[in-house]
C-alpha cells in the first residue's frame, strides 16, 4: 500500500456537516458543527486513517 498526503481541515468538515444536515432537515448551531468536526477528526486519528501533524507558524 502506498502512502499519500491528505490535509484535513476541520472547518471544511464543519461546512460539509452543515450542508448535509440541512438537506436532512436539521439546522445545527455553529458550536454543534465545530464539535462534530472535532469528533470526526479525532475518530480519523483513532482509527489510524490520518496522523496529526502540528504546523509551525
Amino acid at each position: 500500500m502506498r502512502e499519500i498526503e491528505v490535509f484535513i481541515d476541520t472547518e471544511e468538515i464543519a461546512e460539509f456537516f452543515f450542508h448535509e444536515l440541512v438537506k436532512r432537515g436539521y439546522v445545527p448551531s455553529e458550536e454543534e458543527l465545530e464539535e462534530l468536526a472535532d469528533i470526526t477528526f479525532e475518530y480519523l486519528i483513532e482509527k489510524s486513517i490520518i496522523d496529526e501533524e502540528v504546523e509551525d507558524e
